[in-house]
């Protein structure tokens, strides 16, 4: 168990780096930002306990908050992203019959299921994150355009990390 906690840890601190000292001024025509930090959430363990899941993620937001000057904007997109993850994994994981695998990573679950998780996850994250950044409906075709265009950015970057520390494995 303490293994998983350092391993998270581990994943906690590179995500954020890269995130804050590598990502933070990357955009597409002012357009598409990424946001590959949010992989921490959507691969803590299954049986990570939602009083865990909901502080954790708010502390994930919170910190990249502190670096992006965004009071509290961050921190509530993950949070939401934490509510969306526990309703997905409940809706899916046990209809599927995944439930002995221990993490929702790409190679464990499978590119499919791996694929419709990230993008759900992803553009409820960015769509809660765009429409509190803007606060306002006023110009909804560029706070659309801002979402896709992030979320598949971001879906891609987390493909390329799956695929990067991908391990093939049989199912039982």
């Amino acid at each position: 168990m303490s293994r998983t906690i350092l391993y998270n840890l581990i994943r906690f601190v590179v995500l954020v780096f890269v995130q804050v000292f590598l990502l933070k001024n990357i955009t597409l025509y002012n357009i598409s930002t990424p946001y590959p930090y949010i992989l921490f959430v959507l691969l803590l363990p299954f049986e990570t306990p939602n009083v865990l899941l909901f502080p954790f993620a708010f502390l994930l937001g919170l910190t990249v908050d502190s670096f992006y000057d965004t009071p509290g904007l961050h921190a509530a997109a993950c949070v939401l992203l934490a509510l969306v993850r526990v309703l997905f994994i409940s809706i899916t994981v046990q209809k599927d019959g995944f439930d002995n695998e221990p993490e929702p990573t790409l190679s464990i679950m499978g590119f499919r299921w791996f694929f419709t998780y990230a993008i759900i996850l992803t553009l409820v994250h960015h769509t809660f994150l765009f429409l509190l950044e803007a606060f306002s409906f006023l110009d909804f075709t560029f706070i659309l355009q801002r979402v896709l265009t992030s979320t598949i950015f971001t879906v891609i970057l987390m493909l390329i990390t799956g695929l990067l520390f991908f391990r093939k494995r049989e199912r039982k």
